[in-house]
């Protein structure tokens, strides 16, 4: 993994594409695929970055050219893909 590479500013596309099957604050029955957190305040930024409330599954998104993309939009079309594949 390229460790240069940094989150996009206002992108939150690993906030909106994925599906998070556990509790968030705001959101205690989890986050469906394709729907904004409701932890991203108007920059598109978490609330809950580097708090024990943060779902353990956002940790493991690290930022990449395979993730990310070159845009929000493709992010959210590589990660739509990649929760496509992954559901079962």
């Amino acid at each position: 993994m390229d460790t240069s590479f940094s989150c996009r500013p206002g992108c939150a596309a690993c906030c909106t594409a994925p599906s998070i099957t556990s509790p968030i604050p705001g959101m205690p029955h989890s986050k469906p695929a394709g729907v904004a957190c409701v932890q991203l305040d108007d920059a598109l930024r978490c609330r809950l970055f580097g708090r024990p409330e943060r779902p353990a599954f956002c940790g493991t998104l690290k930022p990449g050219p395979d993730m990310c993309g070159a845009s929000r939009s493709e992010a959210l079309a590589l990660l739509a893909a990649l929760e496509h594949a992954t559901t079962p």
